[in-house]
């Protein structure tokens, strides 16, 4: 059966100030319906904004990811997208009652915790993945700055950092597991250097930072007055720099945390593409921005959801094909014959129907307690289709066989039970040459979608 998207299974709260405006906000994390994807919205605004988590709306990236629409932005949203990603929530909303989300203690650790504590609930809707199928770069050559996308079946990602000091000149981190998340990533917080601090406040940017919320690496000597000055920052805090290394002898969660933690951003920026990916991400000295420009890029390959419609079918109607002609036209026989009607066949399309009988011979032992019907005899009941329409597109039918080729992309969403009727819709998807025959297929009970696939078949002359 299909992966199906997910959402949180009840609303939860977290409250603290904003890293860069020192406001204290509230972010709650609310359930949300199948396909709307991971919004924010501004209920301290007497519009009540929605803003979409998506790349699209990425207004700001100079020190944390910032979406936004006209009148409305909602700031820092990087460690909460990255425990969401994590905790594979697709759909939710996140009502917010100020411009930023809270920073509290500077990692995804208590987001994560949180959401995974009031747990997921898997939703009546089929998940989709962003499948990566070639080489995809995203490049800003003059900053060194790399991140590639190569296929691969599951998504993992590898980052380097390197940064103009000797703390930190090369660091690496991967992940190979989402579900590591919480045990290898989640905890490492933000970081940057002491020397950075005056410039950022003189930017208006870290007005709720702390010593407790942040990493503050001291990669130089530093004056006792440059300390008396920076101790007026941080009231209630004693500065204290013995050597060069971490400000106040802070403990690192890693040897390698830096680069953790630029991973878990990473892994919050990609949620913006709102699908999850197969994919082998290699990032080199990744940021918000490129973070963000990559996720625009992989969010161009998704393609455009289509609603897969069942055939309108009259069944007291006159079929093209009864079992008898069936039986005539395709070289089966019970119990392997899988379609009894073909109720319609056209020079691009066809459309048969198969009634799913409780003494089916498979349903003896699939399965006896719960009768399925297995997924290869639905595929079979298309193939048989793929069939009839090849051989209807030759002049004399009775001189031909048609053989299997190949199946692609095949996906079963629902399970087939007795009594069911199954209706086959086959369409053509390129020009019929030399007797091969490319079609996609789909399977309906009740008009809804329960495989589907690509199928290629060929006609060959029989040869006595």
């Amino acid at each position: 059966m299909s992966e199906k998207q997910r959402t949180i299974s009840q609303p939860v709260s977290f409250s603290g100030k904003g890293l860069h405006t020192g406001k204290v906000t509230t972010a709650t994390v609310l359930p949300s319906e199948p396909n709307t994807g991971i919004r924010f919205k501004r209920i301290d605004l007497d519009s009540k904004p929605i803003i979409p988590a998506n790349p699209e709306y990425v207004v700001d990236t100079s020190r944390g990811t910032v979406i936004g629409i006209p009148g409305a932005f909602v700031s820092t949203i990087e460690h909460l997208m990255a425990s969401l990603h994590a905790l594979h929530v697709n759909n939710a909303l996140i009502e917010v009652d100020g411009p930023e989300v809270p920073i509290l203690n500077g990692s995804a650790k208590p987001f994560y915790d949180g959401i995974e504590k009031v747990g997921t609930t898997e939703q009546d809707a089929e998940l989709e993945y962003l499948e990566i199928k070639e080489k995809t770069v995203y490049l800003e050559p003059e900053r060194g700055v790399e991140i590639i996308a190569y296929p691969c079946d599951t998504f993992r990602v590898d980052v380097k950092i390197s940064y103009d000091s000797f703390m930190l000149r090369n660091q690496f981190a991967s992940l190979s597991d989402l579900n590591d998340f919480g045990k290898e990533i989640a905890c490492c917080k933000t970081f940057c250097f002491f020397r950075e601090i005056e410039m950022m406040l003189a930017a208006n940017l870290i007005k709720g930072g702390d010593l407790d919320n942040a990493i503050v690496f001291v990669d130089r000597k530093v004056s006792p007055e440059e300390i008396a000055r920076m101790s007026k920052l941080f009231p209630g805090k004693e500065i204290n720099i013995e050597k060069e290394g971490v400000l106040n002898n802070t403990e690192l969660s890693f040897e390698n945390e830096p680069a953790r933690h630029k991973l878990l951003d990473l892994i919050g920026d990609l949620w913006l593409v709102g699908k999850p990916i197969k994919g082998h991400i290699i990032a080199t000295i990744p940021g918000h921005k490129a973070n963000t420009e990559f996720a625009k890029i992989l969010r161009k390959q998704l393609k455009p959801s289509v609603k897969v419609i069942a055939p309108s079918i009259d069944f007291s109607a006159e079929p093209v094909y009864d079992n008898k002609k069936l039986k005539a036209l395709l070289p089966y026989s019970y119990p392997f014959q899988l379609v009894d009607k073909i109720m319609s066949v056209s020079d691009k399309e066809v459309v048969g129907i198969k009634n799913v009988t409780a003494d089916e011979p498979f349903f003896q032992g699939h399965f006896p307690a719960d009768p399925v019907m297995p997924g290869v005899l639905i595929l079979e009941g298309m193939v048989q289709c793929a069939g009839v329409f090849a051989l209807s597109q030759v002049e004399k039918p009775s001189d031909y066989l048609v053989y299997f080729l190949s199946v692609d992309n095949v996906k079963f969403r629902k399970k087939v039970s007795p009594g069911d009727t199954l209706v086959f819709k086959l369409q053509l998807l390129a020009p019929i040459r030399r007797g091969v025959v490319y079609m996609k297929c789909y399977s309906f009970v009740a008009g809804q979608l329960v495989a589907e696939g690509e199928i290629k078949a060929q006609t060959n002359k029989k040869t006595n």
